[in-house]
């Protein structure tokens, strides 16, 4: 096989469009973090007495009085709970179905109309909150429904789009725009309110996600056959790659997916992973504001470096598994692993550390960053894995280990925000606890029960190689 070069090509193109896409669908999931600081009264949050003793004001700046054009709500620390997690109650909902439709339809409309529904409602979100807090939950529930086709549907074009051996790579840029897209909309959501008014963050990032859509629809296509410009060397090398790795047959053997213990160490996984993930997401901003005492400001740059470092580690680890994986002729299988078992055990360690050094928050915020970073390991560890056992059903398989994995989303900020009512270090300690143990578990679980190769029952009729 020839490989063709990878600038200006057709499924670098399609990576660096996805990375976009990725960007503005985690941007529009973000920006309520922080902007949901500005929305609520300041009295709402806390009671001041009870952090005034935990750690001292260090802000040397003195406070410029910001814009406070925005209206300002009396939600309590269990109403803004609700708030947050009602994102994912309609995310869990499309998953399975998202990856079965991509499986059947192709995933370029779904994943386009995906985040231009998200963005459309992004764009009523303020609108939502003058009408009360009902509406609020539903509109992000509803931007939880269009979400939640998304990665699915990226996973069942990759599986017509990426060449095995470079499947690191291209997952890792893609999805890696999902990260940065955190990076950039924590701090920017952050002066947005400072210098503006809270509502500027849902207009704006909304506005940016319907003018992604429009270059996406004119740009991209579901599979190689079907492209405009794509050269001829290009499609019949993807095509010729893929050749022995995807099934012809058109109904989705539901039994054996399910009864597959490889796809189970996946769920686990990916469930294991994101509670530690989605704790740290809805909830950072929460921890520096009132344990470490930071302002907006700082808050919005601070809370973005771990994901910052998540993003480098995830676009270096990519390149670094797939030439493992050429070069080195490491099995797959163990590159998986072995990935996995960094992303998910040094985060673990560092999460535990970061609860344990009290008011040190240069150290906390270190240790917070690094446990992050480590999780990008992650993307060319279990995140890809269902392209490895089953490239056709690629996407639903990715819908049912998502499902899963959201469960942590609407209920482990829900959990942190009961442990904390009273914000103490000890509190926080317990929260972190959790995540390191839940993470541990995930990472065992999956290095005992993990495969790499394409699964008997994701080919009809092969006879099964080694890839």
């Amino acid at each position: 096989l020839v490989s063709v070069p990878a600038c200006c090509s057709a499924r670098y193109n399609l990576a660096l469009l996805a990375f976009f896409g990725f960007f503005l669908l985690y941007a529009l999931r973000v920006n309520l973090s922080v902007a949901l600081v500005d929305m609520v009264e300041p009295n709402m949050s806390l009671a001041k007495n009870t952090t005034s003793n935990v750690c001292p004001e260090h802000s040397s700046t003195v406070n410029v009085p910001r814009n406070t054009t925005g209206e300002k709500y009396s939600w309590d620390a269990d109403t803004q709970g609700w708030i947050l997690g009602s994102f994912f109650y309609g995310y869990i909902i499309t998953q399975i179905p998202g990856g079965y439709l991509a499986s059947k339809t192709g995933g370029k409309l779904l994943l386009g109309f995906g985040i231009f529904g998200t963005s459309v409602f992004t764009l009523l979100t303020p609108l939502a909150a003058d009408m009360g807090v009902g509406y609020l939950i539903a509109v992000r529930a509803l931007e939880g429904l269009g979400e939640g086709v998304t990665f699915p549907a990226m996973h069942s074009m990759w599986s017509s789009w990426a060449p095995p051996l470079e499947r690191s790579k291209l997952l890792s840029i893609s999805y890696a725009g999902a990260q940065l897209g955190t990076v950039v909309s924590l701090p920017l959501s952050g002066l947005i309110c400072y210098y503006m008014n809270w509502v500027y963050v849902f207009y704006i990032f909304g506005t940016l996600g319907v003018l992604w859509f429009f270059f996406w629809m004119w740009l991209v296509s579901d599979t190689p056959e079907t492209h405009r410009s794509i050269s001829h060397a290009e499609k019949e090398y993807i095509l010729s790659s893929l050749k022995d790795q995807l099934s012809t047959q058109k109904s989705v053997p539901w039994r054996p997916i399910l009864e597959s213990l490889p796809l189970w160490a996946i769920v686990v996984a990916h469930f294991s992973y994101n509670w530690t993930f989605y704790t740290l997401l809805t909830l950072l901003p929460t921890y520096m504001k009132e344990i470490l005492r930071f302002d907006a400001q700082e808050n919005g740059f601070l809370s973005a470096l771990p994901y910052f470092g998540c993003w480098l580690c995830i676009i270096l680890s990519g390149q670094i598994a797939d030439y493992l994986r050429e070069k080195q002729n490491l099995s797959t299988v163990c590159v998986r692993k072995c990935f996995t078992l960094i992303g998910m055990i040094g985060p673990a360690v560092f999460l535990v550390a970061a609860g344990f050094i009290g008011c040190n928050y240069a150290l906390a915020v270190a240790f917070v960053t690094i446990s992050t970073t480590l999780g990008g390991f992650c993307t060319s560890g279990y995140s890809i894995n269902h392209l490895d056992i089953a490239p056709s059903y690629a996407g639903i398989l990715l819908g049912i280990t998502n499902s899963f994995a959201t469960i942590p989303g609407m209920v482990g900020p829900v959990i942190a925000k009961n442990l904390t009512h009273n914000n103490t270090v000890g509190e926080w300690q317990t929260v972190f606890y959790i995540a390191a143990s839940i993470n541990l578990f995930g990472a065992i679980f999956f290095a005992l029960f993990a495969s790499g190769e394409v699964q008997d029952w994701a080919v009809s009729g092969y006879h099964l190689h080694r890839n």
